[in-house]
């Protein structure tokens, strides 16, 4: 799908149809974007805009010099979005080529970013007029979604200390949710360093308008306040791991230990037992009130065991 954004009569205006490129002066265009497009569009809009648009496979790599590029006439930048789900969090690759201050992105999937930045274009067009300005946009609108999953997993974090200071259900299902928020801790951290690596090479192009800069340095000191947070944040996760497992290794202690008093409580009754069932003459056996004395017997065992367990402070 393809969704082209100009400017007319002082607004901005969206088409869908892809033969209406052909209608178009590049100083009327602003954004195309394309979402899943197919073999056609991609072609369509190579030929329009005479460069070459980035693959998937390129948009994945993760090396600096496929990350961000510049030739004599366009920019092209891959980079990654965040895409949180009840369960965990997931990245998704979006290339970006800018070419005479046009913007194309490339994405296969609905992000809130872009939608954002679409309807705020149609409603306020004085503030994305170039394809830079509404790259700048879009990251900025990036930087504030990112700061709010942060906010959101620092609440996360705080409900998981407050069931680790009560005890309740603290178990090895309550590690492992703990593990997966390190995980996602871990994936917002990578989508922000990515961010800060995007915008630490515009500031060193000379491509790029100098009105977008004062946004990009407040850009930067946010992304470095975020980081900051992360590493907070694991800090926190790992110290509640910590106390989580300390809390499980005293639970399986406890248990180990009643174990162990009950099995030390049994023995001597059983040695009794054990005895006194062997098939060989005994002293004290066949009398009246046998049964009665070897019970007795057994009773004060037990009572013997227990006493030395109090008198140790093993109770």
């Amino acid at each position: 799908m393809i969704q082209i954004f100009y400017k007319e009569r002082g607004k901005i205006e969206i088409s869908k149809d892809l033969n209406f490129l052909d209608e178009l002066g590049m100083d009327d265009l602003v954004w195309i974007d394309l979402f899943s497009p197919d073999g056609e569009e991609k072609r369509v809009v190579e030929a329009f805009l005479d460069t070459s648009l980035s693959s998937r496979a390129q948009a994945e790599e993760i090396e600096s010099s496929s990350r961000y590029f510049e030739t004599e006439t366009s920019v092209s930048v891959n980079t990654n979005f965040l895409i949180p789900s009840p369960d965990d969090y997931s990245m998704e690759a979006v290339s970006f080529i800018l070419c005479e201050g046009i913007i194309v992105s490339i994405r296969n999937v609905q992000l809130r970013s872009f939608s954002d930045i679409q309807r705020k274009m149609q409603i306020n067009n004085r503030l994305y007029p170039t394809g830079y300005h509404v790259l700048i946009g879009i990251l900025e609108n990036r930087i504030d979604l990112d700061a709010d999953m942060i906010e959101l997993m620092s609440k996360e974090i705080d409900n998981y200390s407050k069931k680790v200071n009560t005890g309740k259900n603290v178990n090895e299902e309550f590690l492992l949710d703990i593990n997966q928020l390190q995980e996602n801790t871990m994936l917002v951290r990578e989508n922000i360093v990515d961010k800060q690596r995007m915008i630490s090479s515009i500031m060193k192009s000379d491509k790029f308008p100098r009105d977008i800069f004062t946004k990009l340095t407040v850009m930067n000191r946010d992304i470095v306040s975020l980081l900051n947070h992360t590493n907070f944040s694991f800090e926190r996760l790992d110290y509640l791991q910590n106390t989580v497992l300390g809390l499980i290794n005293l639970e399986q202690n406890r248990i180990m230990k009643i174990f162990t008093f009950v099995s030390l409580l049994l023995m001597p009754p059983t040695l009794i037992a054990s005895v006194y069932g062997m098939n060989i003459k005994l002293p004290s056996v066949g009398g009246i009130f046998d049964f009665l004395i070897i019970i007795g017997l057994m009773i004060v065992t037990i009572l013997v065991v227990v006493f030395v367990f109090k008198k140790r402070r093993m109770l």
